[in-house]
């Protein structure tokens, strides 16, 4: 891609500023209280020439893209600055870990979540947690099939398939109070579990009983439980996230690891980065010796200086943040009301009944697309759970909202 092409894939799809709310409404309408801070997220937030991958689904001038689990609003100011500083050091050469990066993940822990992690279970790394799945499922050499829940975020199946790992799909259960996780045992052989904690797509957070229950189930199986925590730090107000590794009783806690990022709490993924908690320690080891194999090391000049900036001084931004977000939520769900399968909890995306809707199960999404130029994701990405379902992020600007707000006046 030229320079020219990476400017024009944003100018051709407009940016958040281009795109208005209804004349006259006050975007900021309902907004919860930021705890004293106010980091822009009811003003227009433009990303023209910044090469947005979810502003290039958009497919159209005017239309407003929701599919992309990606934030649409200004990051925190003390990453911003951390990158400046560090940038005006002109030495860019090869980086060593800091060791001290182990202890602030443990510390964001016990603050933010009560949660108990030994520094020595963590694992600094400078790749994306998917990336970090995959060598994971490598490095274990499994030989029987990977077991994770449906509807579920599509990359566990993605990466299964790329490693030539069979897999086998979960159903969940989905009463009033929205998805439960499955109980009894394990279908056997299992080599693996693959959770999304809490859920992708649906927000759920799962209660700490069941992400202890099923590392059970895991372990009576001798298979790994893998817990995706990439949404974890985005729990809503009100709602405690279950850290798997914390979670799970010590007898069963060298067959569990937690996979997290900075990436989605701080919205800064285009800088992939990740952290491992495995406290088993010959697991760890191999761990670390995969990813080296890949030319994968702990540390890295631009992962760390975001990962201590965010850690160290983003608290007051994530929380204005989680207080936006249940806003919107809100907002959004009074609006759609019966066609929310289940209520989010964390995170920022809403998973929708598309026939509760008014739209057409089997090609809801090119439906929601025409009638109310609002881009989602395809419920049939996330297993065959997911089918006749859309996916909405709803992490956007007060005016996008509002303009969101209005077009599904059109359904």
């Amino acid at each position: 891609m030229t320079d020219d092409d990476f400017q024009r894939t944003d100018d051709r799809f407009r940016n958040l500023s281009s795109v208005r709310g209804t004349p006259g409404a006050d975007a900021s309408a309902g907004s919860a209280p930021s705890s004293g801070f106010d980091f822009g997220f009811d003003a227009p937030f433009g990303r023209t020439g910044t090469g947005s991958s979810k502003w290039a689904r958009a497919g159209a001038p005017g239309v407003i893209p929701m599919g992309l689990a990606d934030m649409d609003l200004p990051g925190p100011p003390a990453v911003a600055e951390a990158l400046e500083r560090r940038a005006r050091h002109r030495a860019y050469g090869y980086t060593v870990c800091d060791p001290a990066g182990r202890t602030l993940v443990a510390d964001w822990y016990r603050a933010r979540h009560g949660a108990a992690v030994d520094p020595d279970w963590v694992l600094l790394l400078p790749c994306g947690p998917r990336t970090a799945l995959r060598v994971l499922l490598e490095t274990v050499r499994l030989r029987s099939p990977v077991l994770f829940p449906t509807p579920e975020w599509g990359g566990f199946a993605q990466l299964c398939r790329a490693a030539g790992l069979p897999y086998r799909e979960l159903p969940l259960h989905l009463g009033p109070d929205g998805y439960r996780l499955p109980h009894g045992p394990l279908p056997r052989p299992a080599g693996a579990v693959l959770l999304s904690n809490p859920h992708n797509p649906s927000g759920t957070v799962w209660p700490a009983g069941a992400v202890r229950g099923l590392a059970a189930r895991a372990a009576e199986s001798g298979a790994l439980l893998v817990s995706d925590e990439v949404h974890g730090d985005l729990t809503h107000p009100g709602r405690t996230h279950p850290v798997a590794v914390a979670t799970a009783d010590p007898a069963h806690r060298h067959l569990v690891v937690t996979l997290n990022s900075v990436g989605k709490t701080f919205n800064c993924s285009g800088i992939p980065s990740s952290f491992a908690l495995v406290p088993d320690p010959g697991l760890r080891a191999r761990f670390a010796e995969a990813l080296a194999g890949y030319g994968l090391w702990e540390g890295g000049l631009l992962e760390q200086t975001v990962q201590r900036a965010a850690l160290r001084e983003g608290g007051p931004w994530l929380d204005a943040l989680l207080a936006h977000l249940a806003t919107a939520r809100t907002r959004l769900t009074d609006r759609l009301g019966p066609a929310v399968r289940s209520a989010p909890q964390a995170s920022y995306l809403l998973w929708l009944d598309a026939a509760a809707l008014g739209l057409p199960p089997a090609d809801a999404r090119r439906a929601l697309l025409e009638r109310c130029g609002l881009e989602a994701s395809d419920g049939a990405d996330f297993g065959p759970g997911g089918r006749g379902s859309l996916r909405l992020n709803y992490a956007l600007p007060g005016p996008v909202l509002a303009t969101v707000l209005d077009r599904l006046e059109h359904l």
